[in-house]
């Protein structure tokens, strides 16, 4: 790290529910009381900040005494019920200590996948920031089906960041950053300080969830500064188990620090590249890779398999032969057809459907090239 929490715009911190959440006594508010005072501390400075804050799910079943055993959905759904009371209160409670107002937003996953909810989600958050309020956002786990099961609040955090135009994202987390291999399981692995590109021998090094709170891990936080670094924003993985978390950071504990793109995507592209949970998978020959590399659309003619129900106007991944994500875009077809199209020439597609159609089954103004060794062409 070069610059203070303090020199950033805006900066976005994600809570895990580890941190917050003791499994026998609940809240742990002299943590988040001591968190709470960094955050005011910063704001003081002029950053504006932002909270996603897990843990509605584990406070809420501390609450209702349902133990550490397997929850039912409709468990989950209550105990969120249950702990989303209790959490917006607590944070409302701790930065009015300070003398700072919260305003809390509770999303799901569609909240940030369709374009118009995206939109508004984005305006809340902005006006609550105008007027000078700490949005404090988490899933709503009360609602969510999917978004329990397999959600993260680490994607959210980084969806929220490159949606907000933050310019840092710092996951709190169990771990003190980036090893070259989960340092619980393997005593050699390495600290990484710096990491310039999330590469696939990056990624290679992520290990799985550390608890049963817990629903993300280091794979999750990866995917997570992915769609972070992509949009420009900066990422910190550090250890929030002691107090004051954040003003550890700027005392030089350790933490992993992810450079952002040189050349990152924006506005209409950042929406794109950030969506979680593509509907669709197409597969692409290497000519096509190479095409996309060039800034060209994805033709019929590349596509070398089609996978998912997705309509069209959707968000398809589009994969290289060894199964490598190359590119994210709106596909111009439905499954059914990109299926009946797919490897044929723009001539030949008439033909096949009955009607004159898109040449194109991805085009390169609805599409963000997210590899890894092609981030400099991006534009």
């Amino acid at each position: 790290m070069t610059r203070s929490l303090s020199s950033h715009r805006r900066i976005v911190v994600k809570i895990g529910s580890a941190l917050l959440v003791d499994r026998q006594d609940g809240l742990k508010r002299d943590w988040l009381s001591s968190l709470c005072a960094d955050v005011a501390g910063l704001a003081g400075s002029g950053v504006e900040m932002c909270v996603v804050s897990s843990g509605a799910i584990a406070l809420g079943r501390t609450i209702l005494g349902l133990g550490r055993r397997a929850l039912k959905l409709e468990e989950s759904q209550a105990a969120a019920a249950v702990g989303q009371i209790a959490l917006a209160g607590a944070w409302s409670e701790e930065l009015g200590r300070h003398g700072l107002r919260s305003g809390q937003v509770l999303v799901t996953l569609g909240d940030t996948e369709e374009r118009r909810r995206y939109l508004n989600a984005r305006a809340t958050m902005s006006t609550l920031l105008k007027m000078k309020a700490v949005p404090v956002i988490n899933e709503n786990d009360t609602v969510a089906t999917s978004e329990i099961r397999y959600g993260d609040n680490d994607r959210l955090a980084a969806r929220v960041a490159t949606m907000m135009g933050a310019d840092l994202l710092v996951l709190l987390s169990d771990i003190d950053g980036l090893y070259t291999a989960p340092p619980a399981v393997d005593p050699d692995a390495v600290f990484i300080p710096v990491v310039d590109r999330i590469t696939p021998q990056i990624e290679a090094m992520a290990g799985a969830a550390a608890s049963e709170l817990s629903r993300g891990g280091m794979r999750t936080k990866l995917d997570a500064g992915k769609i972070a670094t992509t949009a420009g924003t900066a990422m910190i993985i550090t250890s929030g188990t002691r107090l004051s978390p954040l003003s550890a950071i700027d005392r030089g504990e350790r933490a992993t620090y992810f450079r952002p793109s040189d050349n990152p995507v924006r506005g209409y592209k950042t929406w794109i590249a950030g969506n979680l949970e593509p509907a669709g998978r197409l597969t692409v020959d290497a000519g096509a890779v190479g095409a996309l590399m060039q800034g060209k659309s994805l033709l019929p003619a590349g596509v070398r398999r089609v996978e998912g129900n997705f309509s069209r106007g959707d968000t398809v991944a589009v994969l290289s032969p060894e199964g490598r994500e190359v590119a994210r875009g709106l596909v111009a077809y439905d499954a059914a057809d990109a299926i009946r199209i797919a490897g044929l020439r723009s001539a030949e597609i008439a033909a096949v459907l009955g009607h004159e159609a898109r040449a194109a089954m991805v085009h390169r103004d609805d599409m963000v090239v997210t590899s890894v060794k092609s981030t400099e062409l991006q534009s």
